[in-house]
Formats: structure tokens, C-alpha cells, sequence
């Protein structure tokens, strides 16, 4: 705002005011600004505004001015009398603390105040700037070292062996403390497994015979050797198959041809040979084709007057279900189509897997021949030709409906003994008595009957068993003679 006549402004600065000279009046003169801006300003602004920025910009100039008078003497002074040990930057500390104290302590403003000599500035600022520097100096302590007594070498070397000793004293002591530890714990751990030991054997004893595990005699153990192999399952081997020879009293077949009256065995023949072909052709597991013929029979014994032209779809889908039952990979739905030369409908086929399925109850677990003989032959030591050949006279069989109604552990073993007795091997052994139940007079029958098999010429269309056991890859074993009747009436006696 502007200020009202008869008053003179008291500016704002606590500097003190100094008389002023004709020169000042000139140089505010020259602070006044022109009536017209210069090129690229902004326009004219009003006339208060212009009034307020005149004062402010006189009363900077005015406290510039006045500073520069205080200032100018002094620096003149300093640098006429920096002679001695005073160097360039005491001038400039000094100028600064003469500022701070005359901006600490404002004086009061009077109208007529003499100017301070220059002389008695500088030797003031000069005094404080010399003090402040003394105090700003660091006081050098001496240090004095401790003076340590002097330790013999020989002392010092004794006192280390002696701190050496009494560690390895210590280390001594807590590795007996931990090794008796280590036997406590051990002899606790024994006595634990002993005790478990007779709790087990205490619990067997007072089973029942049947719940009992089977105690299998020395001469009669061949599954200890595969004692480190987990996936042989030395330890439940015997009592898998005594459970699997258990099941075939659910699963054992009647001649089911009077309730068929379109399928004759022929026909019937004529079915397993063609899955023979399919087991081929997929590369499917042995074990696959065993079930898929069950799986056939089975329906056909619950099922009556199953039509003639749903037999190959019956076929198919059986061998379907067996693949998915033990297969890694079995194949779809469209592969068997594709085998049946699509003469049925997807469909068709998800029907007959739900009938087949609803026959057995969703049981399809059902024991083969083909894992039995597997059995049988490590209790004798077969190799693998003789295996082979007892597989071939096996898989015969299946064409052959007299075999469905036996049950499929006494044919695995009637297989085996007439494989053996083929090769010169031997004949029938108490190791084998012992793992299958069965003795000679038992197997006998059975025996005669696959020796008549063979002899038979049979049909000369069904060649898919005799052309697949005819390949190098089976040891050619189809190709090799007969043994007499006679022979093999010395090994059934």
C-alpha cells in the first residue's frame, strides 16, 4: 500500500542507516522504470501496481546501496593490512561475522547516527574471526601406551600347550559321553525290535490256521532269492496265488452250448481264433486275450440264445474290456470298429461292454491259466523254451470247449507237465505238488486230454495259434514232435 503524506518509510533492513551521498539520489534516479515496455514484454500494467513495485524496488536498491557503502571500506582496509600470517579466507570470514553480529543485535533508527570508523570494524571482526579460530582448533592429546610386562617365551609356549591340553581333555570326555549315548540308544532300539519281534510271533500263534501266513519248507521256497526285488513281492507271492486258487470256485464254468442254440463249437472256435488274430495285431499283453476268451464264455453261460450275428460284437468287446483291465495303453473304441470292418455302430459297442459288465456282476477279475503257469514253471526252473511250449499247448486249448469247464490252475499244470515231460526235463515234482495243490493222479487226466489235442489235426482254417507259435520269436516250439502216449504215461503214474 502506499504510505501516507508527512511520514518517511522506515525500511526493513537492521543494517544502520549511513549519510547519504549526492551519488545515491542519481543512482535511484536511474531505478525508475519507462513508460513503454520493451520488445517481447508483457503489456503496461496499471498505475497501482506500478507504484507498488517502484517502492519495493526503491527500497531494494536503497538497502543494496547502503550495504555496498558499509562493505566497500572494509574489504579496501583488509586488503591493505593482510601482511602477516592472515590469509585470503580470514578477509572473507570476517566480512561474514561482521554481518551475523550486526544482524543479531538490530539498532534502534535515528535520524542522526554517526558512521563507525572503518578502522575499529576491521579490528573487531579481525579479533572475533582470531578467536572462533583458536576455538574451532582441536587439542592434541598425547596418548601414552601401556606398558605390559614382559612375558618369558618359554612361559608363554607352556601356558599354550597347557590351554591345548585341557581342550583336547574336553573333546575327549563329551566323544565318550556321545558314544555312550550312542549304545544306550542302540540297546534300547534292539531290545524295542526284539519285543516287537515276540508280539508278532505271539499274535500269529493265536490266529486262526487259515489267517496264519503259510510256512513254506526250505527245499520249497523259491521266492527268497527275489528277496531285494519290491516289485516280485517275494513275501506275498504264495499267499496271491492260494487267494487266486480260491477264487476260481466263483468263477467255474458249465458246457453252456444247450443254452446256445445258434452257436455251435465250430463257431465257437472259429470266435477265439479270430481274437488270436486281434491280440496280434494290437500287440496286446497275453494276458489280455486269457481274459477277453473268460470274459466271452462267462456271458455266453449267464446270457441264453445269444444271437449269431452279435458274436464277433461280443468278441470285440470283451477283448475291449480286457484291454482296458490290463493294458498300459489300450485302444479305443474306433480301432475295434476298424477290426470289425465297421459292422457296428460306437453305439453297439458301449451297449454290449454294459451288458458284459452287468453279466458278471462288475467282476472281472478272473484267474487265468496263463498266470499260473508262470508260477508252476519257477518251481521247476523252466527256461524260456519250455515256457513257451506250454504256453502254446495252453493257448490251444482255449479254442477247444472241453477245457472251459477245468479250472485254470490244473490246466496251467497239466500244460507245464506235458511241456517237461516233452523236452526230457522230468516229470511232475513235490515242489510243484507243494505250490499247486495238485497231485500227479490229479493232473493226469487233464494231461491226456491236451496230448489228444495235439494229436488231432483239427480244422485246417483255425492256423492262427499254430502259425503264431510257428515264429523264431517263440522258439519255433509249434514245429516240435509230439511225445508218444507211452512216454508220457511213465511220467503219470
Amino acid at each position: 500500500m502506499p504510505f501516507s503524506r508527512g511520514k518517511k518509510p522506515v525500511a526493513s533492513s537492521r543494517i544502520p542507516k549511513l549519510p547519504t551521498k549526492g551519488g545515491e539520489n542519481k543512482e535511484l534516479a536511474q531505478v525508475k522504470r519507462s513508460s513503454s515496455p520493451p520488445k517481447g514484454a508483457p503489456k503496461k500494467r496499471t498505475a497501482f501496481i506500478d507504484i507498488t513495485n517502484a517502492h519495493k524496488s526503491q527500497g531494494i536498491t536503497a538497502g543494496l546501496k547502503k550495504k555496498d557503502a558499509v562493505k566497500k571500506p572494509q574489504t579496501k582496509q583488509s586488503l591493505t593490512e593482510k601482511k602477516g600470517n592472515l590469509k585470503k579466507t580470514l578477509s572473507v570470514g570476517s566480512e561474514s561475522q561482521a554481518e551475523s553480529v550486526t544482524q543479531e543485535k538490530p539498532l534502534a533508527v535515528e535520524p542522526a547516527l554517526e558512521p563507525v570508523p572503518s578502522d575499529v570494524a576491521l579490528n573487531v571482526s579481525v579479533v572475533t574471526s582470531e578467536v572462533k579460530i583458536e576455538k574451532e582448533e582441536p587439542i592434541e592429546v598425547p596418548v601414552f601406551e601401556e606398558l605390559k610386562p614382559v612375558i618369558p617365551q618359554s612361559a608363554q609356549v607352556s601356558a599354550v600347550k597347557e590351554e591345548a591340553l585341557v581342550k583336547e581333555e574336553a573333546l575327549v570326555k563329551e566323544e565318550g559321553l556321545v558314544k555312550e549315548e550312542g549304545l544306550v540308544k542302540e540297546e534300547a532300539l534292539l531290545k524295542q525290535e526284539v519285543l516287537v519281534k515276540q508280539e508278532v510271533l505271539v499274535k500269529e500263534e493265536e490266529k486262526p490256521v487259515h489267517l496264519q501266513p503259510p510256512k513254506v519248507p526250505p527245499e520249497f521256497d523259491i521266492d527268497s532269492e527275489n528277496s531285494n526285488d519290491i516289485a516280485l513281492t517275494p513275501e506275498y507271492a504264495k499267499d496271491i496265488f492260494d487267494y487266486l486258487k480260491k477264487r476260481e470256485e466263483k468263477f467255474v464254468l458249465r458246457d453252456y452250448m444247450p443254452i446256445q442254440p445258434s452257436i455251435t463249437l465250430n463257431i465257437r472256435a472259429i470266435l477265439v481264433d479270430w481274437m488270436v488274430e486281434v491280440q496280434e495285431n494290437f500287440e496286446l499283453n497275453h494276458e489280455t486275450l486269457y481274459l477277453a476268451v473268460k470274459l466271452t464264455d462267462h456271458y455266453l453261460a449267464a446270457k441264453p440264445s445269444v444271437s449269431r450275428d452279435l458274436l464277433q460284437l461280443l468278441g470285440s468287446t470283451a477283448m475291449l474290456l480286457a484291454a482296458k483291465f490290463e493294458e498300459r495303453c489300450p485302444p479305443c473304441i474306433d480301432d475295434f470298429l476298424y477290426i470289425c470292418d465297421d459292422a457296428y455302430k460306437r453305439p453297439q459297442v458301449i451297449t454290449m461292454e454294459t451288458n458284459i459288465l452287468q453279466a458278471l456282476d462288475f467282476d472281472i477279475s478272473i484267474p487265468i491259466s496263463y498266470r499260473f503257469l508262470r508260477r508252476y514253471a519257477k518251481c521247476v526252473g523252466a527256461n524260456m523254451q519250455t515256457l513257451t511250449l506250454a504256453r502254446f499247448v495252453s493257448e490251444l486249448s482255449l479254442q477247444e470247449m472241453s477245457f472251459v469247464c477245468v479250472r485254470d490252475s490244473l490246466q496251467a499244470a497239466a500244460c507245464l507237465l506235458l511241456a517237461l515231460v516233452t523236452k526230457d526235463i522230468g516229470g511232475w515234482t513235490p515242489c510243484l505238488e507243494f505250490h499247486s495243490g495238485y497231485s500227479v493222479s490229479e493232473v493226469a487226466p487233464v494231461t491226456r486230454s491236451l496230448h489228444t489235442m495235439l494229436l488231432s489235426q483239427g480244422d485246417s482254417k483255425l492256423e492262427a495259434v499254430r502259425n503264431k507259435y510257428s515264429h523264431p520269436l517263440f522258439y519255433e516250439v509249434a514245429k516240435l514232435p509230439i511225445v508218444s502216449l507211452a512216454k508220457l504215461e511213465q511220467f503219470l503214474q
